[in-house]
């Protein structure tokens, strides 16, 4: 007969709402991960370099990574090694089996598999806090989106001008300019920018095509984040 070598993990269960340190120091870890990686993704040279839309985006990923890897922390302290053995197959998983559109929807998709294990591990306190943590994180991630806006078939020599118009007007709406590119044999210029909170792609669009003189006017293209 072979010796049971198997071992229950603990069961904490909803009484650790009950456990006001616990509870703390599992906020205190989410919040240390969060400003760590803020002071790393928002360092101060980073902004000098972004000239892509998705460049613009890479400092929300930072975090939310940052924020996965204090959950994870969490897990494996509570419940071992062998939790960080299934994590690590989850995450295999998810690279080899999943087609997500950018790595921004990766970070949210494994946070979100880690609340469902959390959950499943019977930690409904943990698995609360994190959800309304990442709530939040998403929404003042997503408060101000990052566009990229491609202005082409400029009038011939003026580009120049249409690239003070389209800036100014972008400026009057609140948007906050990240990068501007302008190529004169084109005939073409690309903003990248961070839109208001309130503000959407219909309002934008049409508020460049009202304002912005008819004759430095181009053909807009759209991509948001």
């Amino acid at each position: 007969m072979f010796a049971d070598t198997t071992q229950m993990l603990p069961s904490i269960g909803w009484a650790g709402f009950l456990d006001g340190p616990q509870i703390v120091e599992f906020i205190a870890a989410l919040a240390l991960a969060i400003a760590l990686g803020a002071a790393i993704a928002f360092h101060p040279t980073t902004a000098r370099t972004i000239d892509t839309r998705e460049e613009a985006e890479m400092p929300k990923v930072y975090i939310m990574y940052a924020l996965v890897g204090a959950v994870v922390g969490e897990i494996v302290l509570a419940y071992g090694m062998v939790v960080g053995f299934v994590i690590f197959g989850l995450g295999g998983l998810m690279r080899f089996r999943t087609d997500t559109a950018s790595t921004r929807d990766t970070g949210r998709l494994i946070i979100v598999t880690l609340l469902g294990l959390i959950a499943g591990l019977n930690m409904p306190h943990f698995a609360l806090i994190a959800a309304a943590v990442t709530w939040i994180l998403i929404y003042v991630f997503d408060g101000h989106p990052v566009c990229e806006l491609e202005v082409h078939e400029i009038p011939e020599g003026r580009v120049r001008d249409a690239s003070v118009a389209y800036r100014a007007v972008l400026e009057e709406l609140g948007c906050k300019l990240i990068n501007e590119d302008k190529s004169f044999s084109k005939h073409r210029i690309d903003y990248v920018f961070r839109a208001p909170r309130a503000s959407t792609q219909a309002s934008l669009h049409k508020a460049l095509c009202e304002r912005v003189p008819v004759d430095v006017r181009g053909e807009i293209d759209w991509e948001i984040e």
